[in-house]
């Protein structure tokens, strides 16, 4: 089986779009520790290789404030909540 990943300048600005919703500067959070630089590439990747790609970027479109939490079926969720928790 053949994974499909998708153009990474693409993704790498779905991801910091998302946490940045989410109130995340992930380059912040590499600044202080609390996110890897190994970590975030996987980030990108883990995107790169979702499916869901039109649904997030239509979640992202749809923001009018904040939100707590990943859009539902991001491969990246578990760790952007995690680093939520953290503020």
């Amino acid at each position: 089986m053949t994974l499909h990943l998708g153009d990474p300048t693409r993704h790498f600005w779905i991801t910091r779009s998302v946490a940045r919703v989410m109130g995340l500067n992930l380059a912040d959070e590499m600044a202080s520790g609390r996110l890897s630089e190994k970590a975030y590439a996987q980030m990108i990747t883990r995107c790169r290789g979702c499916p869901l790609t039109n649904q997030c970027t239509e979640w992202l479109a749809s923001r009018t404030d904040l939100s707590r939490t990943a859009p539902d079926g991001c491969r990246n969720a578990s760790e952007l909540n995690r680093l939520n928790l953290l503020h």
